[in-house]
């Protein structure tokens, strides 16, 4: 049914920022008629059944359509233009709707455990129809088209809101087949199960509901690039052949289909600085036209004409990979003196290495020191999730 309104009423976008507005808009519509529609037929079946898991269940179906509201507003809001404000654009509140579609679902998983409690300090037999078990039958189907088409959209455009609607809708088909079993149990086997299994779905659906916050507070936070996408940014830098080697790479996200990033670019100190400063510029717009991202990139002068300082390089690089493979060095230079000579360096380890940046200074320094007893190493040790 989406992919059909999709072709009906979502024309072709040239924009990705476009595009995803139009799909959060459409899912949204979607979401609201379907729920709004699983309300009214779940409340008949409770009221007629008598059940307070199958009107809670109905209830829940009902914070669906706003849930669903909010995923809508903010595809809305996420699709605006950068203004004076907000030069970065406004993709993080499509952030935000995820993370209060999440809210919205731990707030029904604890109503819901409420009042499942209430129904076992209060049992009451339950009373179930083929009407009931049908309206139970088509709303759990309903629920896993929509996490289907949700999850395969959410993916399609990495949308952590579109993924946490995905879960919700899971959950509750979920919650509603434990409720169809209980009603079922209740009408056969005459056990009262009803509060119970209520307590169960509560859990499940605020276990789903952090999971979805979650997934939507990291990106808030801030979370590193994938491997991919680094790769792809260094390929593509590298492969100009003006640019020696790449560091100091940071990605800032501000919501989907809008990201900056900064690196530094080696290039040789004896290459004309005019035709350097055109080429960073190619580079600047070819990430542009095919990653989708703005790019400002800082030039890295370095010697690449004299003998000893490029061997001494090599040599130091090779001691530094020694001590770990994950360990790199950059703005290598020498400056000699009439007792020693100061072999100056930056070198890079990521998040989480095994050890301290004074531990990784040191050893560096002592490898140095080993490898000629006039030099004396002064290391920068920075962090970075390259």
């Amino acid at each position: 049914m989406i992919s059909l309104l999709a072709r009906l009423f979502i024309k072709p976008q040239e924009d990705e920022a476009a595009m995803r507005k139009a799909y959060g808009i459409l899912c949204g519509a979607v979401g609201i008629g379907l729920n709004v529609l699983l309300f009214l037929g779940k409340f008949l079946a409770g009221t007629l059944s008598g059940s307070i898991a199958i009107t809670a269940d109905a209830f829940n179906n009902l914070s669906d359509a706003g849930s669903s509201c909010v995923t809508l507003l903010g595809f809305q809001l996420a699709g605006q233009k950068p203004d004076v404000h907000h030069p970065f654009g406004h993709g993080r509140f499509e952030y935000l709707s995820g993370l209060a579609v999440s809210v919205l679902i731990l707030l029904m998983g604890f109503e819901l455990g409420k009042s499942s409690v209430e129904k076992i300090l209060h049992p009451a037999p339950v009373d179930s129809s083929p009407l009931v078990l049908a309206i139970l039958c088509v709303s759990i189907a309903v629920k896993l088209y929509m996490a289907l088409y949700n999850h395969r959209l959410g993916k399609k455009l990495h949308s952590s809101a579109m993924t946490a609607t995905a879960i919700d809708s899971l959950s509750d088909s979920i919650a509603t087949t434990a409720v169809l079993a209980a009603t079922l149990v209740g009408q056969f086997f005459h056990v009262m199960i009803d509060g119970w299994c209520g307590i169960l779905v509560a859990c499940f659906i605020l276990w789903s509901g952090y999971g979805a916050a979650k997934e939507t507070i990291d990106p808030l936070l801030g979370t590193p690039p994938t491997h991919e996408f680094v790769s792809r940014i260094r390929e593509l830098v590298l492969a100009h052949p003006s640019i020696i080697g790449i560091h100091d790479l940071i990605v800032h996200d501000y919501g989907p289909g809008r990201v900056m990033i900064s690196l530094h670019a080696e290039v040789s100190a004896s290459e004309n600085v005019l035709e350097l400063h055109d080429e960073i510029d190619n580079v600047e717009r070819e990430l542009r036209e095919k990653l989708g991202c703005d790019a400002v990139i800082h030039m890295d002068p370095v010697v690449t004409d004299d003998g000893i300082t490029q061997q001494t390089r090599q040599r130091v690089a090779t001691l530094v990979r020694c001590i770990d493979d994950d360990i790199s060095i950059h703005d290598f230079r020498m400056v000699s003196g009439p007792t020693h000579t100061n072999v100056i360096f930056d070198a890079v380890v990521p998040f989480g290495f095994r050890l301290s940046d004074e531990e990784v200074a040191s050893k560096i320094k002592s490898a140095v020191r080993a490898l000629d007893g006039n030099y004396y190493a002064v290391v920068n040790v920075e962090r970075s999730y390259t």
